[in-house]
Parts: structure tokens; sequence; C-alpha cells
């Protein structure tokens, strides 16, 4: 029997389109999902016969594992417990998107466990997993209904050319696939940069769209500092916190985010493109730093969302962070290690500023030996 195709850009129910491909998997049947990389073949990953026949549709040998695609990263460490700090990193910044992660799967908690055995011999092998968000609508919004994930493939036969089309589907896989989803040319017609994260260490398996350059770019420790108007407390703790990192790894400051870290502040209240405080900038003239080429910048979605350590200043700006982003709360924290605020110098003396800065200078010599750096 033909494959049913779908005219997704034409559809008048995106919704139907959804709940007919999420029925579709239910029962047991293949369906090819458009993503912003090439076109993917999907089986939903707790029905055994379903994985067993994409196998066989698409040839794969045994020793190539296939993908899973589940629904985000704050579910990344369901299938992956043993997930590094590094590995969590790049999945929130790369996902959704086309990077497929292959980290260690073999706590005895991972969800993988719980897949039916020859679901998780297609899908793990040497005590990895791969894990993939992809970033398209359709696959998202799919997810989000099923229970479990979706073993996932690019829809051709084993070594065959990828498909960045539904009529390339067609032809390729035939009557072999029951739902193929069309939504015009994929975005980037190649396939997922696939990488495999071991600790502090990520290796290439596959080049796809994303370069290796940009991977390891992302794979760069950010430390974000956050207070209110972001023009003393949270630059001041930048600029100190980039001098001694650097110093650690006996380099300049220009040349941290090459041995692999990123320092940033921002602020509740802030606004984009303000100065710092004078006498912010001139105590740290005295400690030899230049902070007068500061610009202020306000707390965004992306910067919270990319920050692998938040130090908010008080705990209001703690309780602030993690009431609006809650899935940050792992992450954030004060800088004071025993709990205490770091008091607010705007308006006062130059002493104060001393004081301040300080103060987060002691801090940050205990807090700079918990960075993964």
């Amino acid at each position: 029997m033909a494959a049913e195709v779908i005219d997704v850009r034409n559809s008048k129910d995106p919704c139907d389109v959804v709940h007919r491909a999420v029925r579709a998997l239910v029962e047991g049947k293949l369906v090819v999902f458009p993503t912003e990389t090439v076109y993917g073949l999907a089986a939903r990953a707790l029905d055994e016969q379903a994985v067993e026949r994409l196998i066989e549709v698409k040839g794969r040998k045994a020793g190539h594992p296939l993908a899973l695609a589940i629904r985000g990263a704050n579910d990344a460490r369901d299938y992956a417990p043993n997930m590094s700090p590094l590995a969590q990193g790049l999945a929130r910044r790369c996902w959704p998107g086309p990077v497929t992660l292959v980290v260690d799967n073999s706590h005895p908690k991972s969800l993988v466990k719980q897949l039916p055995e020859s679901v998780q011999e297609a899908v793990s092998c040497g005590g990895t997993v791969g894990l993939r968000v992809p970033g398209h609508n359709i696959v998202l919004e799919v997810l989000q209904m099923m229970a479990g994930p979706l073993v996932f493939s690019s829809a051709n036969r084993h070594e065959q050319p990828d498909a960045r089309t539904a009529g390339q589907v067609v032809e390729s896989l035939g009557d072999d696939v029951d739902l193929v989803l069309d939504d015009g040319p994929s975005r980037y017609g190649e396939p997922s940069s696939v990488v495999r994260v071991e600790g502090k260490r990520i290796e290439m398996l596959r080049i796809g769209v994303v370069p290796e350059k940009t991977l390891k770019r992302l794979a760069r420790l950010l430390v974000l500092f956050v207070c209110t108007g972001n023009t003393c407390r949270s630059p001041i703790a930048e600029l100190l916190c980039r001098s001694m990192l650097a110093e650690q790894v006996g380099c300049r400051l220009d040349e941290l985010g090459d041995r692999g870290a990123i320092v940033m502040s921002a602020g509740i209240a802030a606004m984009m493109g303000g100065r710092a405080n004078l006498q912010a900038v001139r105590v740290m003239a005295d400690a030899g730093l230049d902070l007068s080429g500061h610009q202020t910048q306000p707390l965004t979605h992306s910067l919270v969302r990319h920050a692998d350590v938040i130090y908010g200043m008080t705990d209001s700006h703690r309780q602030a962070i993690v009431t609006q982003w809650p899935d940050a709360a792992e992450r954030t924290r004060l800088l004071s290690a025993n709990g205490s605020d770091i008091a607010d110098p705007i308006g006062a003396p130059l002493e104060r500023y001393q004081h301040c800065a300080d103060q987060i200078r002691r801090e940050l010599e205990t807090r700079l030996g918990e960075l993964d750096f």
C-alpha cells in the first residue's frame, strides 16, 4: 500500500496533521517527518515491532545505533543521568537544532533501560546513546503528545543519499513507510552533526550542519553574574572573575575565550548600552583592571539558557531569576557562599565600592574552585 503523503504547507488544520502523525505512531506505523536537516524516519521507541520494521526498511546493519528524538534538553538527563555539565550545556545551546549528542547512558536509572530489549540494542551501543531534538515544530509537537521518545533516523536506505524533499523519500522508500509529512525542501539539506561528549571532551563523529569549530565555541564554559542595573556589582564580578581565571590558566584576558571560558554580566532591570558606574571604574582601575568600556545589558532568556552557572549578587536576584526561569534553578546561586548579600554601593563613597570589590574577590576565590573549568 502506497504511503499517505500530507502537504503540511497547504493543510487547513496543522493540529490535525500532528494528531494524525501521533495516531499513526501509536498504531505502530512508520512516519516520515520534515526536519531542519533532512527528512527523518520515525517509529515509537516503545513499539518493538515498529522499530524492527524501521531497521529493516533502512537496511541498517548491527553496530550502527539509531538516535532517540526527545522533547528537549530538560528530558536529556532522564535518558542519560550521568550527562556531564559540558553535555548539558551543549544540549541547552544546540537544541532544538541540528546536533545529535552521543552521551553515556550506563546509569541503571536511564529511561533507555525501560525500552524493549531489542530497541535498547538498536539505540545503545557501548554504553552510549545518541539524543536529538529536531528543530521543526511538527516533530516537537508530536513528541509533546507521545509517551516516550521516538527512534529517529534519516529517511533513506542505508548508505543511500539523504532525502531533502518528500518526493525523494517516496522515491527511495516507496511503500515501506506509512505516512509522509511534506513541508517542502529541508532548510539545510545536510544531516545533523554527531558529537560524542565524554566528561570535558568532545569528539566529532559526523560532520554535519554545525561545524566542529562552532561546536567547540558552544562548548565553552559560560559564567554569568547578575545584579540590578549591571553598572557596578556584576561588572566588577565579571572583570575580577575574568582576571582570576586568566591568571589561573596563564593567559591574557582577551585569550580566555580561546582557553574555554566566557564570563559575562547582566542586570535584571538594566538598560542596553549604558556605562559602568564611575566609582566602580575607579576601583577597578586601582586594581589594574579596565572597566571603562563596559556596556550594560538586561538579563534575557538567551543569556539564562546558555549560562552554565549564574551568580546573583543578592538572594532577591537569585529568586527573581528562578521565578522567571525555573529550569535554571539548578544553575543559579548566590555569589556569597555563606548566603549573605553583596551590598549595593550605589550612591555611597568610594570606600564602599572598594569594600564591595574586596567582598566579591573573596567570594570568587571560593567559587572559582567549584567551576568545571
